[in-house]
């Protein structure tokens, strides 16, 4: 659903209970969830709204990524295998493919899967499973901006790929800069697009 609901968009429990096939009751409780997690915000007349992502939001994220993304790389280093390896590298190149054919949504999906991946090959389930429930929003903003970002696109591809070698060669600073620079330019081309 990346990208497919514009911030401070109301969320309507009738029009997402039809979409998702689901009750009214399982939509209001999902809502009351995502309010509790400050993903979504309430209206001054009731209901729910999308809520919008301000320049601290886009710190603050950037931060708790990486100290979980960092702990996860620090306990990965020595555990990784080859055949983790390999499938870190195949979710690069769905990433690639995916920007090629301009299917950005599902480039955006191959990004989020990736880092999951990454987190999960640490092995240590308590981590990945904080890492989910603090349902870290992912730098998205850049969507509809397909064109301008291109290179930036290619930028990620490049860090992935070199996050990969550094676990490979178990070269823990450059996986540990690597993964920082990723972030923080992403953090950065957020903040330029919100200062739009």
């Amino acid at each position: 659903m990346i990208g497919q609901i514009e911030p401070n968009s109301r969320l309507t429990e009738d029009l997402w209970a039809k979409k998702l096939t689901v009750s009214r009751m399982a939509v209001r409780e999902a809502l009351t969830r995502l309010y509790g997690e400050g993903l979504v915000q309430s209206g001054e007349k009731g209901g729910y709204y999308l809520a919008e992502m301000k320049c601290e939001d886009v710190v603050h994220i950037r931060e708790l990524r990486e100290i979980l993304e960092l702990a996860a790389v620090k306990l990965a280093i020595d555990r990784i295998t080859e055949m983790q390896l390999v499938e870190l590298a195949n979710l690069c190149q769905d990433f690639s493919t995916m920007v090629e054919k301009g299917y950005i949504l599902g480039a955006c999906e191959a990004d989020i899967k990736f880092h999951e991946t990454l987190v999960s090959f640490a092995g240590n389930p308590r981590l990945l499973t904080l890492y989910h429930k603090a349902h870290i929003p992912l730098f998205q903003q850049k969507i509809g901006k397909t064109k301008e970002y291109l290179d930036d696109y290619d930028l990620t591809t490049t860090e992935h790929l070199t996050l990969v070698t550094a676990l490979r060669m178990k070269d823990l600073k450059l996986a540990e800069e690597t993964l920082k620079q990723h972030f923080k330019r992403g953090e950065l081309a957020v903040l330029d697009i919100l200062g739009e």
